[in-house]
């Protein structure tokens, strides 16, 4: 896994898009994900399809209770109906035209700019049907791609958290990522949370003016040693910042039901993989 952390160290030398270049860093290009060994790339995408869909085939189409909208592959990537404006991010039209670029061919019900599920009774009585049963079967069989497209997320996030945030915090920021990704299992962290929750810049994705995604995370954590030490500060911050949300959110949303198993998944970041 050493390599594995020197990829993912080396990707953070993106040149932020922003009013200020990443603090101390040289411009370069990115790290493709197909940098990483296929190895290290089965093993945090067999992590995420288990933290997102409980390493089953059905998870990989959901419809969560409470939610206007279908979740999809293993890292649940959101696609909204027509008409839906949303406030998180709609990440499944990005990877639809992230594999069509790998060339890579979807079935054709992925295809459509909003999801033909407009309803969550909608989607259930089309489960078993032949276009989720056949997106199932193709996303089963491309988890590399899914995995490749959430990596490839992660490393675009930093230079946002940095951009975003005021000059006077970047230099921490950027310390407590490195930090974190000092250990394997912290370099999962950096990459799941960031599918997880976001990265945190968008304003739409917050409640009451507060965020959750990894902006957050790395700007709560305390003043830890790099290594098994920031991976178990950066589990902590991130149940932090997830409690807030929770207390934050609107009444009608409950999404208290969530604490637990939020909770749980964090707790995997200080553990090793």
């Amino acid at each position: 896994m050493q390599s594995f952390r020197f990829i993912l160290l080396a990707s953070l030398t993106l040149t932020a898009c922003g009013p200020a270049p990443l603090t101390g860093q040289a411009a370069a290009k990115p790290v493709a994900a197909s940098s990483l060994t296929p190895g290290q790339k089965s093993a945090i995408g067999r992590k995420i399809w288990q933290n997102e869909c409980g390493g089953t085939v059905d998870g990989l189409t959901t419809w969560n209770a409470g939610e206007e909208f279908p979740s999809l592959g293993i890292g649940h990537f959101i696609w909204y109906p027509a008409g839906f404006n949303g406030r998180f991010e709609e990440s499944w039209p990005q990877f639809v035209a992230y594999v069509r670029k790998q060339g890579a061919q979807p079935p054709a019900v992925a295809l459509e700019r909003h999801s033909p599920w407009t309803s969550k009774a909608q989607f259930q009585k089309d489960f078993r049907g032949p276009e989720l049963s056949a997106l199932r079967q193709w996303l089963a069989a491309h988890v590399p791609v899914q995995t490749d497209f959430i990596i490839a997320r992660s490393y675009a996030a930093l230079p946002k958290v940095l951009a975003a945030a005021p000059a006077s915090d970047r230099p921490r920021l950027e310390a407590n990522y490195r930090k974190v990704a000092a250990t394997p299992h912290g370099t999962y962290a950096l990459i799941d949370y960031v599918n997880f929750k976001g990265d945190g810049t968008q304003a739409s994705e917050r409640y009451q003016g507060k965020g959750w995604g990894l902006l957050q995370v790395l700007g709560s954590m305390e003043d830890v040693p790099a290594g098994q030490p920031a991976a178990t500060e950066f589990s902590k911050s991130a149940k932090r910042m997830l409690s807030r949300r929770i207390d934050n959110a609107p009444a009608d949303r409950g999404e208290a039901r969530w604490r637990e198993g939020w909770h749980n998944r964090c707790d995997t970041y200080a553990r090793p993989l």
